[in-house]
């Protein structure tokens, strides 16, 4: 397989926005959101490669013709497809717009390679100004084949906020209200309350949500060539998301990123749930002082999951939860729990330092500071 993996799932949403093409009642700028791997850029270029399509308007691409082909392979001319990238070292302000550039084409060619590629964190990467300077710069051009120009933004509440430079979010957001004729421009994101307000008021929501475990690991087996019961176990701790699914399945004699950050944060979990205490001073230790964004914060959003998780547990509802496969550790910890309530706190605590880290805390202290406010809302509330 080379170029765009299938589309799946998310049949009454992609027949929404394919009606509504149809009718030419299509907005011009679209925002696609929800979990984190549920496939929404898939889902974008499926509704470029739709509109670019010589029998456009039909309920599908054909996926035979000249365009959707090009589609297919990343090579359309007049589909543009943004998404963040880590700034590039060395280049001065001057040839940073050409450096990006350089990098999203090596981008672009390493997502031709592989098609099926996990969805990982993202780490320091995002959407620059010199970016938004080169759509900006596309979208005043004409097609280059037909009449039609599609622009993807992955990822965009990564855009980079551009408070020196306001004409060019000016002329983002007036791109965003007025295209140019037969553009259309379509957004993905995560978390759309991270979009700049101005922005999200000029988008039309469209959300997407999991994929039913079973069919999520239907799609790993056939197109992933995954082990049936591998697959099974990698949907469910993904929660229906096929792009973190990826990142769970192990990688030879190893596991994948995704269950490494996984049991790092059950690791913490543990620990907290140490009366002692003696287990958070070990792992606090054991933290870099630095690099609190870099690799900390990923094992604290996975840890906000195992908490999610003992508190369905301690309720009774253990069937919803995403670890299944520590059902029954989790089942003794719930055990420990002094008062149920004392979850939803310490989920508020790990969330707290999540947004400390954004500042470059020191992983150490913070580790220490937070296994303590954990101990004391699960064991001693």
């Amino acid at each position: 397989m080379s170029g765009l993996p299938p589309v799946e799932g998310h049949g009454a949403e992609r027949a929404a926005l394919a009606a509504a093409a149809a009718s030419g009642q299509l907005p011009h700028s679209i925002l696609l959101h929800g979990p984190a791997g549920i496939g929404k850029q898939r889902v974008a270029l499926w509704l470029g490669q739709l509109l670019l399509c010589q029998r456009f308007p039909t309920g599908e691409p054909c996926g035979a013709c000249q365009p959707c082909r090009m589609v297919a392979r990343l090579e359309h001319p007049d589909l543009h497809w943004y998404f963040p990238l880590p700034r590039p070292r060395g280049a001065s302000a001057d040839r940073l717009g050409d450096a990006l550039e350089e990098a999203r084409a090596g981008e672009l060619q390493a997502r031709r390679d592989q098609p099926l590629r996990p969805s990982l964190p993202i780490g320091m990467a995002g959407i620059y100004l010199a970016q938004v300077q080169s759509l900006l710069r596309v979208a005043a051009a004409r097609p280059a084949m037909g009449t039609r120009k599609i622009f993807v933004v992955g990822d965009a509440e990564l855009l980079v906020p551009q408070e020196a430079s306001p004409e060019a979010a000016n002329a983002l957001l007036k791109l965003l209200e007025e295209p140019p004729g037969g553009t259309t421009i379509i957004l993905t994101a995560s978390d759309p309350d991270l979009l700049l307000p101005t922005i999200r008021s000029r988008l039309l929501p469209v959300r997407l949500r999991p994929l039913p475990v079973a069919e999520a690991a239907a799609f790993l087996a056939l197109a992933g060539d995954v082990a049936p019961a591998t697959a099974e176990w990698a949907a469910r701790v993904a929660g229906g998301s096929i792009g973190r699914a990826l990142g769970y399945l192990p990688q030879g004699d190893q596991p994948g990123p995704l269950d490494e950050i996984r049991q790092q944060a059950r690791a913490l979990l543990e620990a907290a749930l140490d009366a002692t205490g003696a287990a958070g001073l070990t792992i606090a230790h054991a933290e870099s002082p630095a690099g609190a964004r870099a690799g900390f914060s990923d094992a604290l959003e996975a840890l906000t999951l195992w908490l999610r998780d003992l508190g369905a547990v301690a309720a009774g509802a253990s069937d919803v939860a995403l670890n299944h496969d520590a059902l029954p550790w989790l089942q003794q910890a719930a055990k420990q729990l002094r008062d149920p309530a004392g979850v939803s706190a310490a989920i508020r605590a790990v969330e707290e330092t999540i947004q400390l880290t954004q500042i470059n805390i020191n992983p150490q202290l913070a580790t220490a500071a937070l296994l303590r406010r954990l101990r004391r809302e699960l064991l001693e509330r």
